[in-house]
């Protein structure tokens, strides 16, 4: 088969070096990081060669195939290199879907993926075999060298979605876009909105498309820029022929002139945001044959995803709730949209490029106190200063939670829903919410 190189000793690389070995490839594993020791047990169980701590050019310049991990940007110079000499570069979803014959669900978006792709694996699950992959659980290369689900849902990145070629979801979800990861696009947007439109590029008109036909950059897009599926729009706000749409508190959903209705009081999850994020699930479960019946009785039950909108405690009546997931300016729109009393809000991290404008209404209505967690809390105190009457910084999350705790009253809800990155104080999103939810509990 040839040498496959992979860059990155992550879960994707490792479980792409797994499959690519059992392909039959020669492979390689290099990243410039420290590899972590669990997954070098398993690369050295499996007699595979890596490297960590550098890149060793000459040997990576061998390579037939190279996958890269979605966290390295093009603009590397050895991703450079590696183009210059015309060496094909794939992400893992692209290489791993060659040795499947699955029935794909793709989900992308700027915001709700992770939750969309949770509650349609949840939905799916009670009647099919599927696998839950992406960006999200264990690696789709190693669910398909294990034991090949006959279905998958997967959440992807835009940044898995650069480097495919002839990836194809027969449904695929795109929740919404808003501006987010400008730093790696050039800081164009129209860039950003190609990369998470490429998960139709390759779809026929017997594949499905299922969008936000509120949002107006995916319909814009769509007008200028056809796609070949069959489009199922969904909308809060306008009557669908052919899609999902909220009529009287119910979800109505049209497929082939099939139709289901399903009440929106009964959801497990709140806010308007998941009633789209409800919509695209059935619509999914709906094209795959699902019974009406165990679609509600799924929306009914989810239990939600950890670090999204997640109810921590209630102490001394004050509600706290762990959005760290929110990593963009949008998600925290929808988090401060969602809260229903006057709210101490935690926020801040690496600013991506944030215009913090759209949430001045929500600040102004609903925010009585700003906590600021992060090394550079400039552009936060420059833009919400005069909004709130207590604004403080901190670089540390116990501290935040105990400040959080002075200000709070009875009825009123603490909210870390950071609109940024974490690598300033924390190792990722996960250990940024596991800390809030440590400092909650010590209280």
């Amino acid at each position: 088969m040839g040498n496959l190189v992979i860059l990155g000793g992550g879960e994707s690389g490792v479980g792409t070096a797994l499959l690519g070995k059992k392909k039959g490839y020669d492979v390689f594993v290099s990243d410039k990081g420290i590899i972590k020791d669990p997954y070098k047990q398993v690369l050295t169980h499996n007699e595979i060669e890596f490297e960590d701590g550098k890149h060793s050019e000459e040997k990576i310049l061998e390579a037939d195939l190279v996958m890269k991990s979605p966290g390295i940007p093009d603009k590397v110079p050895l991703i450079q290199t590696i183009k210059a000499k015309r060496i094909a570069i794939v992400s893992e979803i692209e290489f791993a879907s060659k040795f499947t014959a699955a029935t794909i669900v793709g989900i992308t978006g700027s915001n709700g993926k992770t939750t969309t792709a949770s509650l349609t694996h949840h939905v799916l699950r009670q009647e099919l075999s599927v696998g839950l992959a992406g960006n999200i659980g264990d690696s789709f290369a190693k669910q398909i060298l294990e034991h090949d689900y006959p279905n998958y849902v997967l959440e992807i990145s835009s940044f898995q979605l650069d480097d495919i070629a002839n990836f194809k979801p027969h449904i695929a979800v795109l929740t919404n876009i808003s501006p987010d990861h400008l730093d790696r696009y050039d800081y164009n947007f129209e860039k950003y909105i190609a990369a998470k439109f490429r998960i139709a590029e390759n779809q026929t008109k017997d594949d499905y498309f299922i969008y936000d036909g509120d949002d107006e950059v995916i319909v814009n897009w769509l007008e200028n820029h056809p796609v070949q599926s069959t489009l199922l729009p969904f909308s809060l706000t306008r009557v669908v022929e052919n899609g999902a749409y909220l009529d009287n508190d119910n979800i109505k959903i049209t497929i082939d002139n099939k139709h289901i209705i399903m009440p929106t009081a009964n959801l497990a999850l709140e806010g308007k945001h998941n009633i789209k994020n409800a919509m695209a699930a059935s619509t999914v479960a709906h094209l795959l044959k699902i019974r009406k019946q165990t679609i509600r009785e799924s929306l009914e039950n989810f239990q939600g995803v950890e670090h999204r909108l997640e109810h921590v405690l209630k102490i001394n009546k004050v509600q706290y709730i762990n959005d760290s997931k929110a990593t963009n300016v949008n998600a925290t729109y929808y988090a401060l949209e969602s809260m229903d009393a006057a709210t101490v809000w935690i926020v801040g991290g690496v600013d991506k490029g944030n215009n913090y404008q759209e949430l001045f209404q929500f600040v102004n209505e609903k925010v009585k106190a700003i906590i600021c967690l992060g090394v550079d809390n400039g552009k936060l105190m420059k833009n919400f200063g005069g909004m709130v009457d207590i604004i403080v910084e901190t670089q540390f999350m116990s501290e935040a939670v105990k400040i959080a705790y002075k200000i709070a009253e009875a009825g009123e809800n603490v909210l870390l829903s950071p609109a940024c990155a974490s690598f300033d104080l924390f190792e990722n999103y996960e250990d940024r919410g596991r800390q809030f939810k440590d400092a909650v509990r010590n209280l």
